[in-house]
């Protein structure tokens, strides 16, 4: 075909062959780069919906791929949401809910530094065991920037955990040392929610 009897369709198609040519190109340069297998330590923050929704999607995956899971959610303390009855029904995965409630229900600081640390034994029985492929530490970060637990502490035992074994950590404002930590940190948005909106929680959405 001549340039003259080019159709503005068929220069969009060149150059579009062009570019996903170039970023094939990119694409599989990097994936050549990235040969180095180890556990991940993943941080799912900020003040968006979703954080504790992507952990337990992890939870999946890995449960299809046969892996080992452990799951500690450190604030909320109900006991009927879908995730854990589902989750915990499955035969590679542990579930513990370890919370007495959110900080505005208990009121008691003392109660629930006492509540984290029990919480966090449980955690560590988990961080401590190479048998787990995927450990799940949900609101986590609350207990760090409330100073529930001594931070350097827990820091250390989230390195010194066996070296395949992945970890995602969930909360709102994630500290810079646990940021600095993890191989990977999302930061989630809040740009607009249901419930601000006066739509209660739904059940099979938000538990």
């Amino acid at each position: 075909m001549s340039e003259a009897s080019e159709t503005p369709q068929d220069k969009r198609n060149h150059y579009h062959s062009l570019r996903m040519a170039r970023k094939k190109a990119q694409i599989d340069a990097s994936i050549a780069r990235a040969q180095n297998e180890k556990g991940v330590m993943i941080v799912m923050t900020g003040n968006g919906k979703g954080k504790s929704t992507s952990a337990f999607g992890m939870v999946a995956r890995a449960l299809g791929h046969g892996l080992k899971v452990g799951v500690c959610q450190f604030i909320k303390s109900r006991t009927d949401t879908g995730e854990e009855a589902f989750f915990s029904a499955q035969p590679n995965c542990e579930w513990h809910v370890l919370g007495d409630g959110f900080t505005w229900d208990t009121q008691d600081r003392q109660q629930d530094m006492d509540t984290s640390q029990k919480g966090w034994q449980v955690a560590l029985t988990m961080l401590t065991d190479a048998d787990y492929d995927l450990v799940v530490l949900d609101e986590l970060t609350y207990l760090l920037s409330y100073d529930y637990l001594d931070q350097d502490t827990v820091l250390d035992a989230l390195i010194a955990r066996p070296p395949q074994q992945h970890l995602v950590v969930t909360g709102r404002s994630a500290t810079a040392q646990l940021r600095d930590i993890a191989d990977t940190v999302s930061d989630i948005r809040d740009e607009k929610h249901a419930y601000t909106a006066g739509i209660k929680a739904q059940k099979g959405v938000d538990y």
